[in-house]
């Protein structure tokens, strides 16, 4: 019997690319509502893990097994699934000609073809929660780092996920704007009992969030 606090349980994942193995049989499980830090030097594998974790990345062998689907089966349907895991990646990936606010109601109006009125009086919720409530009709270029991360992240909340995939989400910022971006992640675990993965070189943020 599978234990049903446990949200994501990862088997024997292997990934190689070419005759360089980067993933070597990993094990592990994460439970719901807890904070999870990947560590590592550059270049070891911390990415390649993370984006396995939603198959972004197909792995060579090995099994990611979500809410009790396994995601590397066939027939599995993938889509559907990758819904309620938001990703939020280290370059931001914001559409450069949308606005804040339709980069974070895109998604749901498109993909899952929910009420375009009620998506973005949610998606400014969401702004007001990370702090950038006059900011729903400026374009990224027209922000900070800092507050483009904050969009990313109300953008993988737009979908509700259950749980947070964040690639190195604080690696080009600055130690002040760090800070605050951990605090916000560390409120959204909190508030909304979202599971997170974070990558992260700063044992600061092992110490805090963790």
């Amino acid at each position: 019997m599978s234990d049903t606090n446990v949200i994501l349980e990862v088997k024997n994942l292997k990934k190689t690319f070419g005759d360089h193995e980067v993933l070597k049989d990993i094990n592990t499980t994460v439970k719901k509502g807890e904070v999870i830090a990947i560590i590592g030097p550059s270049g070891c594998g911390k990415s390649t893990f993370l984006r396995s974790l939603n198959l972004l990345e197909v792995p060579t062998s090995g099994h990611i097994i979500y809410e009790g689907n396994d995601l590397t089966e066939k027939g599995v349907d993938l889509d559907k699934l990758r819904q309620s895991i938001g990703m939020v990646f280290q370059h931001f990936n914001l559409f450069p000609h949308m606005t804040c606010r339709e980069n974070i109601t895109y998604a749901p109006i498109k993909v899952k073809k929910e009420d375009k009125a009620e998506v973005e009086k949610k998606a400014d919720s969401l702004l007001k929660m990370v702090g950038l409530e006059n900011k729903g009709d400026v374009y990224p270029a027209h922000i900070s780092g800092g507050q483009k991360q904050r969009v990313a992240i109300a953008r993988a909340l737009a979908s509700d996920p259950k749980i947070l995939l964040c690639d190195e989400a604080t690696s080009a910022l600055d130690p002040q704007t760090t800070s605050s971006i951990l605090k916000l992640l560390e409120e959204i675990n909190r508030n909304l009992h979202i599971t997170i993965v974070i990558i992260t070189h700063q044992m600061a943020v092992v110490r805090e969030i963790c």
